[in-house]
């Protein structure tokens, strides 16, 4: 069962994604460069979105985070704060790290650094890992609760090693370190089987969007939400702007300055255009990852959870703006189409209504309507219609509605109702 969603999006005057260089992300396509924002853009600005419909107003579920700096920041930090010893707090804590990152036990040099780091950077270099990690906050919580539990066993048999402060003995050092990470409790079976215990364990960000992982000890997640590149249905359109920022004091006393004039004078790159977005969503994945169970009996499952993220999916996927350059470009914009399909059949893009670019001439919303209108005619002649499906738009759809069997329109929010009430009763 798959949820696809299409819509088409203007954006006037707006730098929406930038690369690396400053201008506005494109991408080749059809032998036309298209104006693009990224999927993890898209992704970013509405899992983070903090108003209506947003993805962390569900009640009782908590977000991921992602970082590289989360065992430090995350399991070591709140163990020092409780008044544990900081040296065995990061040895337990790197000794956690090195099993959860890479599914091996850590070496004893790098948990005797943990234990007598001093400065900031040293702490830093031991404990944050070299690429951005995805936890949820169950799996966090257990983390610092294991380090706890290992912490005290080494206090525990080590007694006459630790002086007042926290500081091992310097010719117990080596020992403490292979007490740490040999402990028992640190066990990559048993580690593995209490984080697949967890309820929702990687958090609401990593079940929709996937969390990749570098061991078997923590879970990887496959995507449930696929998110498309969005690119404009024409040609690119950009231009430089100039501008310049007015010095007060120049312009108000140039006779103290000794000139008049700008105090700053640059340019950036603003682009325009009608951006096409695609969207799926697997129903039996979503659920299995919401829910803990397989993906096999997702039928089976509470879909309540699953339902609900979908409802608020449609809303924030339709109203939900890439939120680059605010105060100079307000680049806020609700879709002018969406599309909504559910099927079983394999999902398919409408992408390539768009590899001829349509005509700027005239209007541009008009053209992509009939674009889509012909090439999802052209797919039904040949594999029939796959899906059911439901549309809403702006201006005269009247092509697009015979083309997908529809006798009208239907509003966004009852949309969202649809694709909500089509997960919890599909099956």
């Amino acid at each position: 069962m798959f949820l696809q969603f299409h819509t088409l999006t203007s954006y006037p005057g707006t730098l929406l994604n930038r690369d690396d260089a400053g201008f506005a992300k494109r991408l080749p396509f059809g032998g036309a460069t298209r104006t693009r924002v990224s999927s993890q853009c898209l992704k970013y600005h509405w899992r983070n979105f903090d108003g209506e419909h947003a993805l962390y107003g569900i009640d009782d579920v908590e977000e991921s985070l992602r970082s590289r700096e989360t065992f430090r920041r995350r399991v070591a930090q709140p163990l020092v704060n409780d008044g544990h010893p900081a040296p065995l707090v990061r040895a337990a804590t790197v000794s956690l790290k090195e099993l959860i990152v890479s599914g091996g036990t850590a070496n004893k040099t790098t948990v005797k650094d943990a234990i007598t780091a001093e400065s900031d950077d040293e702490i830093s270099d031991v404990l944050d890992t070299n690429q951005v990690t995805i936890f949820g906050a169950p799996e966090m919580q257990y983390l610092r609760s294991l380090a706890g539990e290992v912490i005290e066993s080494v206090r525990n048999d080590f007694p006459v090693f630790w002086e007042s402060d926290g500081v091992p003995d310097s010719d117990a050092v080596g020992d403490v370190a292979d007490a740490i990470r040999k402990s028992d409790l640190i066990k990559s079976r048993k580690v593995k089987k209490n984080l697949k215990g967890l309820d929702l364990a990687s958090g609401l960000d990593a079940a929709l969007f996937g969390r990749m992982a570098t061991s078997d000890v923590l879970a990887r997640g496959d995507a449930a939400i696929h998110v498309a590149h969005a690119f404009t249905t024409h040609k690119e359109e950009s231009e430089s702007d100039y501008f310049s920022a007015v010095d007060e004091l120049r312009r108000d006393q140039p006779e103290e300055s000794g000139e008049m004039g700008a105090g700053h004078i640059n340019s950036q790159e603003l682009t325009s255009g009608l951006f096409y977005s695609y969207v799926v969503i697997d129903v039996p994945l979503l659920v299995s990852n919401l829910e803990g169970c397989e993906r096999d009996d997702w039928s089976d499952a509470d879909r309540t959870l699953a339902s609900d993220v979908v409802h608020r999916f449609v809303h924030l996927m339709t109203r939900v703006s890439p939120g680059a350059k605010l105060g100079s470009t307000a680049p806020y914009a609700y879709a002018q189409c969406l599309i909504a399909e559910a099927g079983t059949a394999q999902p398919r893009t409408m992408a390539n209504a768009f590899q001829e670019p349509v005509s700027k001439e005239g209007d541009v919303l008009k053209n992509s309507y009939d674009a889509l209108a012909s090439y999802v005619d052209d797919l039904n002649g040949m594999y029939g219609r796959t899906t059911e499906a439901k549309l809403s738009a702006t201006n005269d759809s009247s092509a697009l509605q015979d083309t997908l069997g529809l006798d009208d329109t239907t509003p966004v929010p009852k949309i969202a109702e649809w694709a909500a009430d089509t997960v919890t009763e599909a099956g």
